[in-house]
């Protein structure tokens, strides 16, 4: 994701997936704007199967068609947390299946495309959205893109395991972002490569100053009950493979969010030991070690042992938010 207000560029955040039919891993990239200090983050969950989650009250209505379904379950989460839906943008649509085509063609995935190699559109994002016809200014404008690579047909299937790992999510759930587009290429018999892009003219909207969302949402069922965190490079909890779920708060790309506790309890319980990702708005607090892969606008925490299924957890979060002191409480239950 770049972010541009004025001549300042913020720290930019791709986010990539790659899963095999049962379960699996990816890579994706994180670096500056500059493209200098490039580096892995990929991700893998265990989620719930597409033809549960779309029993949900309110969920959308299968097309059959990989990149429609995939981007009606990202509004649909969206709008459970509270955030706007996205516009869905032909351009930006086109963008998003140029870069599933090149990848299906060429049998790899990746953000940066080669020039020379079939099916190009563009070597970076922002050069397949100027050629799909997608208007970028000169300043005060952000962009971001998702990707994954599965055997599994379903978009639902490939948006919830974008949204279960943790450095997609934060993009997925950036406030700010307005316009949207997804597209999806299939080999015979083989992966199907599902992309969607994120965009925003203007960096205004979004939330509340001093406010945030939550993911898993308040009251929210069947929420899965682990994360692999040996398929996340760097790992973001270096130490174990198989975890809990990640939990997560979201403020707007412009904003900052500081945590000076985050928490998860079964109901009744005591705190569980996790993983807590911050980004550099809290490179002051004692005690806190940042993650370069962590937005300053979210937080997350994960869960350092798998969670028990059919249980009731307790959230509580406390920080501040755009200067403001924000305390959250909140609840989900596993499938």
């Amino acid at each position: 994701m770049i972010v541009h207000i004025g001549r300042h560029a913020m720290p930019m955040l791709l986010a990539t997936l790659l899963l095999a039919a049962c379960g699996g891993g990816g890579n994706g990239t994180a670096s500056s704007t500059t493209d200098s200090s490039a580096s892995n983050a990929a991700a893998a969950s265990q989620t719930t199967p597409a033809t549960t989650a779309t029993t949900e009250a309110g969920a959308p209505a299968l097309t059959g068609d990989t990149a429609t379904d995939g981007y009606n379950w990202f509004n649909f989460r969206r709008q459970q947390l509270g955030l706007a839906a996205f516009s869905r943008n032909a351009k930006i649509d086109s963008a998003a299946l140029g870069h599933s085509n090149y990848q299906k063609v060429n049998n790899v995935i990746t953000h940066e495309q080669t020039p020379g190699l079939p099916a190009f559109t563009g070597r970076y994002v922002n050069d397949r959205l100027v050629a799909a016809g997608f208007t970028l200014p000169s300043d005060n404008y952000a962009y971001g893109e998702v990707i994954s690579s599965t055997s599994d047909t379903s978009g639902v299937k490939a948006a919830e395991d974008l949204i279960a790992a943790i450095y997609h999510r934060f993009l997925i759930f950036e406030p700010m972002f307005k316009q949207a587009g997804s597209g999806a290429a299939t080999v015979n018999n083989g992966l199907t490569y599902f992309t969607t892009n994120f965009a925003t003219i203007g960096l205004n909207g979004g939330l509340a100053s001093g406010t945030v969302v939550t993911y898993p949402f308040n009251g929210q069922q069947r929420v899965p009950l682990n994360f692999f965190s040996d398929n996340e490079s760097p790992d973001p909890v270096a130490s174990r493979n198989e975890v809990g779920y990640p939990i997560s708060v979201h403020a707007n790309i412009t904003g900052s969010v500081r945590v000076t506790s985050f928490t998860v309890s079964p109901r009744g319980g005591s705190a569980l030991p996790a993983q807590l990702l911050v980004g550099v708005a809290n490179s002051q607090v004692s005690g806190q070690t940042v993650d370069v892969h962590t937005p300053t606008s979210a937080a997350a925490i994960i869960p350092l042992d798998r969670l028990a299924a059919g249980t009731t957890y307790d959230v509580q979060f406390r920080g501040i938010v755009d200067g403001t002191s924000v305390t959250r409480n909140w609840s989900f239950t596993t499938q």
